[in-house]
């Protein structure tokens, strides 16, 4: 039987690739309900996957976690 511990020490693993080189991380957020999504959108041709929808905070720092990312820019 695993240990508590190692279960909530292990990172979460990312649900989609990212490559930095031709993606950038955003959070979409609609002006009208308030919905925010993240994903990555391409720097080549501005196509955007969406990878997790955002309710609060705990979900947007897992997102953060997942990728090891830092500020996320926010469009509208």
């Amino acid at each position: 039987m695993k240990n508590i511990k190692d279960i909530l020490s292990k990172k979460i693993q990312p649900l989609l690739k990212y490559d930095p080189e031709t993606q950038y991380p955003v959070i979409r957020s609609s002006i009208c309900t308030g919905e925010q999504v993240a994903g990555f959108k391409s720097k080549v041709d501005g196509h955007f996957t969406e990878v997790m929808v955002i309710k609060g905070e705990k979900d947007l720092k897992e997102f953060k976690d997942m990728y090891s990312l830092g500020e996320i820019k926010k469009e509208y």
